[in-house]
């Protein structure tokens, strides 16, 4: 991106209509440099690549598990974009040591959950190839806003918002929205852009654009701060 991130100031970016606190970041890299990921993750050996029923994905860095994690170095390609996230503020110092890379294709999605006590409070994306909708649901049995969402309530009474993830954009989430409120992306082969979407004024579209999806690669940058010296034996 044009400014350097130990230059920029990460309040800039927040998304104001949206629980505290998510930022949203466009053109956080280059389209040079969006390429040259998009050849490493598909270059990537297939071994590194599994497969789950709505997408595939690849773990750099380590298996995150609840015992803890056994840290594997990262390579090059990935080093240089933690070290970049990881220097902005929102991580107050401690630096990512995970990447969890994602593949959509168009019609695939993940269902709404939380990302739990397994890492470090802050979700960090960085989105390549194609745009996405990441849509946001009050969790059930938690007030909101004076509401109790109760295990009857539908995913349609439940959602307040989406973010638009466009291509080359980073997106952060902490806080109250990292610990309280569901997160996901709808099984759909295109978007239409709505009022609902809380980040539209950072972004290239308009209310009542349709966006197709393509492939979409994401990837996420976490802290994992439970570390094994160790490896686990997941067996019997």
């Amino acid at each position: 991106m044009a400014e350097e991130v130990d230059s920029l100031d990460i309040e800039e970016f927040v998304i104001n209509k949206m629980p505290p606190k998510a930022f949203y970041i466009p053109d956080f890299i280059s389209a040079d440099e969006e390429k040259y990921l998009l050849e490493q993750v598909n270059g990537a050996p297939r071994p590194k690549w599994t497969k789950l029923s709505g997408r595939r994905l690849q773990n750099w860095g380590g298996l995150p598990h609840p015992k803890g994690m056994v840290v594997e170095k990262l390579p090059s390609w990935l080093e240089t974009y933690v070290n970049k996230v990881g220097a902005l503020q929102v991580f107050d110092g401690i630096k990512p040591n995970h990447v969890l890379v994602n593949e959509y294709k168009p019609g695939q999605g993940i269902m709404p959950h939380e990302d739990g006590p397994l890492f470090y409070p802050v979700v960090s994306t960085i989105n390549l190839g194609s745009h996405s909708f990441l849509d946001f649901y009050h969790p059930l049995k938690k007030s909101n806003s004076d509401v109790l969402y109760q295990s009857t309530s539908s995913l349609d009474d439940r959602y307040f918002t989406s973010v638009l993830l466009e291509p080359r954009s980073l997106f952060l989430l902490t806080g109250d929205l990292y610990h309280n409120y569901l997160h996901g992306i709808a099984e759909r082969t295109n978007d239409v852009i709505s009022e609902r979407v809380a980040n539209l004024e950072s972004c290239k579209s308009a209310v009542a654009d349709t966006l197709e999806r393509a492939t979409r690669i994401s990837l996420t940058i976490r802290n994992v701060p439970k570390i094994l010296k160790f490896k686990l034996n997941l067996g019997r």
